[in-house]
C-alpha cells in the first residue's frame, strides 16, 4: 500500500486538542446540569425549585423542546426559566432518509456556525441513534471522511444530549415505521473521538441514563462509547462505575499498518491499546467490541485475520467487521465478499465471536466513516 505521512503527536499536547483559537462554546443548557444544578439556577431567578423539575419533565420526560408547549409554567416564569436553561443549541439544516425511512441523517448548525451530523436507525426491536461528540475530528484516520475534515471543537454536554433528545422525539412521533416509538440505544460513533472530549461525554452518558426528569432514562448497557485507542482515557473510563459498552476501532492487528490507518497508534501501540481494553472488560464485566473496517488489499489478508484471532482469543470481546463505506476522493474500497467471509471464518475458527455490521445509511452518507457535515446554503 502507499505510505501515508506520519502524524506527529507531542506527548505533552492534550489528546485530540482543538485548534488554538478559543472554542466558542454554547450558552448553558439544562442538559449541562444535574437536577440540583437546575434547581439552583431556578432559585437564582426567584422561582420555586419545583419549576426545575417541571421544565426537566418536559424536556427529558415528554421530549418537548419548544417552550411554547410548556403550558403548565406561568408565562412570565416560563420565559425567565427557558431563557436561562433552554437556549436553542441545534438548528436543523436538513434531514435525509433511506431504507424506507428507517434510517434518517440530520445535519445541525450550532450556535457558532459549526456543523455536525447524527443518524437515527430504526429496527423491528429497537431504535438507535448515532450521535456526535465533536465538530469534526482530530484523529486523522485516512479512510474516514470526518477525520479528513479535521477538528473544529468539542461539543458541550448539552449539544451531545440534545441530538439524542431531538431524535428520540422523532421516534416518539411514529415517524420511523415498523420500529418501537421509544429510543432505546445510543452509540457515540458519530463525528469526533468521544474520549478526546472525555468529561463532557461522560457527563452526557450520565445524563442520558439518569431516570427522568433528571435524564432520558436509557440503560447504560444500551450505550456504546467508541474510541480509536486513547489509552489513558480508556483506563479512566474503566474507573467511572459505568456499564456502557466500549468499542475499540482497531482496524489492523499489527503496528506497522495501524500506524498508518489509525495515526494515534504512533503514540499507543496495539499491545498497549488492547491491554487497556482488557482492563476495561475486567473492571466492568462488559464485552469489548472490536471495530474493524474491511479495506480491500489493505487489512483483509488471511494472515492478519489469524493474527487478530491470536490477539483476541479467550478474551471478553466481539469483533464487528465493517465493510468499508465509500467516501469522496478515497482510493480505497471494501473487501470483496469472499475475502470478508474468509476473514470471518478464520476469526471464528480461533474462537472469536464475529459478525459483519449492517451498512445502514450508506445511500445518504450516514454510515460508519461517512459523516462529514458538508456545508450547504441555508
Amino acid at each position: 500500500m502507499t505510505s501515508l505521512p506520519m502524524i506527529q503527536i507531542s506527548p505533552d499536547a492534550p489528546i485530540g486538542s482543538a485548534p488554538s483559537r478559543r472554542a466558542a462554546m454554547p450558552p448553558r443548557h439544562l442538559a449541562d446540569l444535574d437536577l440540583p444544578g437546575r434547581q439552583a439556577v431556578v432559585a437564582e431567578l426567584g422561582e420555586p425549585a419545583f419549576r426545575a423539575k417541571q421544565i426537566s419533565t418536559h424536556y427529558f420526560g415528554r421530549l418537548v423542546r419548544d417552550p411554547e408547549r410548556m403550558t403548565d409554567l406561568p408565562t412570565a416564569s416560563r420565559d425567565r426559566i427557558t431563557d436561562a436553561l433552554l437556549p436553542n443549541l441545534l438548528t436543523p439544516v436538513r434531514e435525509v432518509a433511506c431504507d424506507d425511512g428507517a434510517t434518517r441523517k440530520a445535519l445541525w448548525r450550532l450556535h457558532d456556525g459549526s456543523l455536525v451530523e447524527s443518524v437515527l436507525m430504526g429496527y423491528p426491536d429497537r431504535v438507535t441513534v448515532c450521535i456526535s461528540s465533536q465538530a469534526g475530528c482530530g484523529m486523522g484516520c485516512p479512510f474516514c471522511a470526518t477525520g479528513q475534515a479535521g477538528l473544529t471543537r468539542n461539543l458541550s454536554t448539552a449539544e451531545i444530549v440534545d441530538q439524542a433528545v431531538h431524535l428520540a422525539g422523532v421516534a416518539a412521533s411514529g415517524a420511523v415505521v415498523g420500529s418501537p416509538p421509544r429510543l432505546s440505544h445510543v452509540v457515540f460513533m458519530g463525528m469526533g473521538e468521544p474520549l478526546a472530549n472525555y468529561s463532557r461525554v461522560v457527563a452526557a452518558v450520565r445524563r442520558l441514563c439518569a431516570p427522568a426528569p433528571e435524564g432520558l432514562g436509557l440503560s447504560q448497557r444500551h450505550v456504546t462509547v467508541s474510541t480509536v485507542g486513547l489509552v489513558p482515557a480508556m483506563r479512566r473510563l474503566a474507573e467511572e462505575g459505568l456499564s456502557v459498552t466500549l468499542a475499540l476501532s482497531l482496524h489492523a492487528p499489527d503496528d506497522e499498518l495501524r500506524d498508518e490507518l489509525v495515526p494515534v497508534n504512533q503514540r499507543w501501540k496495539v499491545a498497549e491499546v488492547l491491554d487497556a481494553a482488557w482492563h476495561y472488560a475486567e473492571r466492568t464485566g462488559r464485552r469489548v467490541s472490536i471495530e474493524y473496517a474491511m479495506i480491500r488489499d489493505v487489512n483483509d489478508q488471511p494472515w492478519r485475520a489469524d493474527l487478530l484471532g491470536r490477539l483476541l482469543a479467550g478474551r471478553l470481546t466481539h469483533v464487528n467487521l465493517i465493510p468499508l463505506n465509500p467516501t469522496p476522493g478515497s482510493r480505497w474500497d471494501a473487501s470483496p465478499k469472499p475475502v470478508e467471509r474468509e476473514f470471518v471464518r478464520r476469526l471464528r475458527a480461533a474462537g472469536v465471536s464475529t459478525t459483519v455490521r449492517d451498512t445502514r445509511g450508506r445511500d445518504i452518507d450516514g454510515a460508519c466513516g461517512q459523516l462529514a457535515a458538508a456545508a450547504v446554503t441555508p
